[in-house]
């Protein structure tokens, strides 16, 4: 009887550690290369999620080369896949165009927003000496863009834009140097891109005083990109406001995740973010403002969250 007892209470812990195990919910987020400051906000992101859900649910980092890369695995992805881009590259996945052109399958259809996550910012840092405090200041002046990156990209295109493409002299130089050849007097200063606070604009702040260049409403407009204000203050020695652009960045999943599992995710990122901004200012910066920017539609299960915290959504959202 006692052995009878024995056998049938193991069958019963076992059942339940099987059940306790199938509770936790298993997700792969795939953000940026790591080293980057999207990667670190997925292992901020990670944490925050274990922690907040009382390790219900379980968030696999995986390295990405982009977000087109992202995007692309979506084919071959299953329920579990969480990944991050710009909402711009969804809908030209969607409609099969620019890079995406002949690419495109009934996959890309299925992507589904979940939340925002912090913006990519243009950072226009000159020092003071320079005494740039516009775009048309930068003529003459001697810049570093970097290569390879969206900052260095965009940094050429807005130089293009505005007419200073042959009035600036560009540093053959990476940006990872940009912050001692700016206290150095190499440079006049340097393009960066990044969620503010950006650590190599807190870094150059910090060591040699510096101005951000502020673009006009129509700047801004000209350059196609979404407006964004970086307050006063979030940089060493900043005392106004600085209007530049950004390029909005959310993460999505796909329709073949759960509603509840794309719930709980929307909800606990929601309810941990000012927790996340302890620790790593950028977080703050995410607010139901930028769902806005968002031109995919909702998973419902994010949807229903949304709904019950009374953020508001768009109806083509």
């Amino acid at each position: 009887m006692n052995a009878l007892r024995q056998t049938i209470c193991a069958a019963l812990a076992v059942g339940l550690m099987g059940t306790a195990a199938n509770a936790e919910t298993r997700v792969t987020y795939k953000s940026a290369k790591s080293g980057s400051s999207y990667y670190q906000m997925g292992v901020e992101l990670a944490e925050a999620m274990k922690t907040g859900s009382g390790g219900e649910i379980s968030v696999t980092m995986e390295e990405s080369q982009g977000s087109v890369q992202n995007v692309m695995e979506v084919r071959a992805r299953g329920a579990d896949y969480v990944f991050t881009t710009p909402p711009s590259l969804v809908g030209l996945a969607q409609d099969g165009k620019a890079m995406f052109e002949g690419k495109s399958v009934p996959a890309f259809d299925e992507i589904r927003a979940l939340f925002p996550i912090p913006s990519l910012t243009m950072h226009f840092v000159m020092s003071q000496n320079s005494k740039a405090t516009s775009l048309a200041d930068l003529e003459g002046k001697r810049i570093l863009l970097g290569k390879g990156s969206f900052g260095a990209t965009e940094g050429a295109k807005y130089l293009d834009i505005f007419g200073l493409s042959d009035r600036v002299n560009i540093a053959d130089a990476e940006l990872s140097n940009a912050v001692a050849a700016l206290k150095n007097g190499q440079i006049d200063g340097f393009v960066t891109a990044g969620s503010f606070p950006a650590p190599n604009v807190v870094e150059a702040a910090a060591s040699t005083p510096v101005d951000l260049i502020s673009l006009t409403d129509e700047q801004v407009a000209q350059s196609k990109r979404t407006r964004i204000v970086i307050p006063a203050g979030t940089y060493a020695g900043q005392e106004q406001d600085i209007v530049t652009t950004s390029l909005p960045v959310v993460a999505f999943t796909t329709t073949k995740m759960d509603d509840e599992t794309a719930y709980q995710l929307t909800k606990t990122y929601w309810e941990n973010k000012e927790k996340m901004a302890d620790t790593s200012p950028w977080w703050g910066n995410v607010t139901p403002d930028l769902m806005g920017n968002i031109t995919t539609e909702f998973h419902p299960g994010a949807l229903r969250y949304y709904q019950e915290a009374g953020i508001a959504t768009h109806a083509s959202q």
